[in-house]
């Protein structure tokens, strides 16, 4: 049977495809736990389930031998590096480790690294989380640092964290050029795919304009680094400015007295840095706004509204 190698409108429609079936077992997934658990424990295991949503799909798919949903909808095959033989297993649970478990680790461990950097004093928790053995030894990595190392790093965490998603979009950019690699996952697995079926010749000016887009795309991000760059020292001044109005503190200072009025009903504790809906309820920042960010309606009375319509009260008591 003649196979070419797929080009860039069959990968994007085949990753287009796959990203809604798993958005789908995503959503159906979330709204099960949080039928079952509650809203506390959802927020505290969305992440969690949304990376073992993606495993079950791959699992089934990928690493069982079969197409995923979209690699079939538009008649494509993965194969290794030689072009020649699908990939052996190990390879599949390579690709599957590095498109899946790699991000999750990689958002975890950092935005960790960055609350152990930014607290005035160790955080620590009486219930078990994901990753709690990496968390405790970051906290003594954080711990054996002295005030002034620890605000220095905290522009290098965000830079680290800024720098993911420009390697995500430069990557987007490479692959509309050269027409490989759709996803880095894929790359660093050294999968590449073969369409099957209908092998004619593809219109010269379709490669063309993504060389163009894929131009563009680089473009933009050479501006974009340059906008950033330039504003960095202002964003952490910013960053800074609202650390000191907010005024965060930590859950187990709270008086355990406190009246059930001035609770969170997303995490049942007493409210930190209490926030508005446009509605007028009330809720912790942090849990409002991990909320909004799968649900854009008040938890409550189920109004909808933009995130960006939040109101953080300061100085409210």
């Amino acid at each position: 049977m003649p196979v070419v190698p797929a080009n860039q409108p069959q990968l994007i429609r085949s990753s287009q495809k796959d990203e809604y079936y798993q958005n789908n077992l995503t959503n159906n997934a979330n709204e099960l736990f949080h039928a079952c658990a509650g809203s506390r424990r959802w927020l505290q295991w969305r992440k969690e389930i949304e990376l073992l949503s993606d495993l079950t799909y791959y699992v089934l798919t990928t690493l069982s031998g079969y197409q995923t949903l979209g690699e079939e909808y538009v008649s494509i095959i993965q194969v290794d590096p030689s072009k020649r033989r699908i990939p052996s297993r190990m390879r599949r649970t390579a690709l599957i480790f590095f498109h899946t478990f790699v991000p999750y680790l990689l958002d975890k461990v950092l935005i960790c690294i960055e609350n152990e950097l930014e607290a005035e004093a160790p955080q620590t928790s009486r219930t078990w989380r994901p990753l709690s053995h990496v968390r405790l030894w970051i906290q003594r990595a954080v711990g054996m640092l002295t005030e002034s190392q620890r605000k220095a790093l905290i522009p290098l965490v965000f830079a680290l964290q800024q720098g993911i998603t420009l390697l995500y979009r430069l990557h987007v950019a490479v692959f509309y050029i050269t027409g490989a690699f759709y996803h880095i996952g894929k790359r660093a697995a050294g999968v590449s795919y073969l369409r099957v079926g209908n092998v004619a010749g593809d219109d010269p000016r379709i490669s063309t304009s993504y060389r163009l887009l894929g131009a563009l795309s680089l473009l933009q991000l050479g501006i974009t680094l340059t906008l950033q760059f330039n504003n960095l020292r202002l964003r952490q001044r910013a960053r800074h400015e609202w650390k000191q109005h907010r005024n965060l503190l930590p859950s187990r200072q709270v008086s355990q007295s406190s009246s059930r009025s001035s609770r969170c009903v997303l995490c049942l504790e007493e409210r930190r840095n209490t926030s508005s809906t446009p509605c007028g309820h009330l809720f912790c920042w942090e849990c409002i706004t991990e909320w909004c960010n799968t649900k854009t309606e008040c938890p409550l009375c189920r109004e909808k509204f933009q995130p960006h319509r939040l109101v953080f009260l300061r100085n409210y008591k």
